[in-house]
């Protein structure tokens, strides 16, 4: 079985990530994102990059960190708030952006990494959405021609994994992940906890090992909550 396991994040990409490439990151807002892996793969100094993913991170974190060192040169994504520096770049036509409304962002991905290449959704139709999109009517109702996703590498963070790469999820962090990883051609994976080949639950695995290429373990993410708001008293 081949070795998946990398010491770190950095080693992980250091001989996967270019310049000029598509890179998909798993995550929503700040919630389940590959914490270890977004900061690695600002240190590589990598610039132009297309990155794929639900949001850009606030300030200073998750994506943010790359809009922060202008390695991002375009944005395909579906919410872009609670980020100033990606609304000033992309006001000041310094980033361009795609946006994409959420479920067809999903969608997208997914078809990417199902090896369909485009699909038909309402979503869209009439608004600029789908401007210079093929549009067409099935039994009298108007749908978008969508193209599927496909990114050099994925970027995906997981709870569990064993050392073949199957991955479990936790809860809501499981978000775009599964959809990330299957669209990667490269796909590297950020855990919490490495588990032997077995000890997983075969009817409790999210992402079959085929999918993931490389490993990285990080016992202690930060988990940052995008937006804490606590009760009075």
């Amino acid at each position: 079985m081949k070795n998946k396991l990398y010491a770190s994040a950095s080693d992980a990409l250091r001989d996967i990530v270019r310049d000029g490439q598509t890179i998909a990151v798993g995550g929503f807002g700040l919630c389940g994102i590959p914490e270890a892996l977004i900061a690695a793969l600002r240190d590589s100094g990598k610039t132009g990059l297309t990155a794929i993913s639900n949001n850009a991170g606030v300030d200073g974190f998750g994506l943010g960190m790359l809009l922060n060192t202008r390695q991002i040169r375009k944005m395909i994504s579906s919410y872009v708030g609670e980020n100033k520096e990606f609304e000033r770049q992309y006001l000041s036509g310094e980033l361009e952006l795609e946006f994409n409304p959420q479920g067809t962002l999903a969608e997208r991905l997914r078809a990417g990494g199902a090896g369909i290449p485009a699909f038909f959704t309402r979503t869209g139709y009439g608004t600029i959405v789908a401007e210079g999109k093929e549009t067409r009517e099935f039994d009298g109702k108007h749908y978008v021609l969508e193209t599927a996703l496909r990114a050099d590498v994925s970027l995906v963070k997981a709870w569990k994994a064993d050392a073949s790469g199957n991955l479990v999820y936790r809860k809501t962090a499981r978000n775009f992940n599964p959809a990330v990883a299957m669209a990667g051609k490269v796909c590297v994976v950020e855990v919490e906890e490495l588990v032997e080949v077995g000890a997983l639950d075969p009817d409790a695995i999210h992402t079959p090992g085929i999918y993931v290429d490389r490993i990285v373990v990080n016992a202690g993410p930060e988990k940052r909550i995008e937006q804490r708001t606590v009760r009075t008293a």
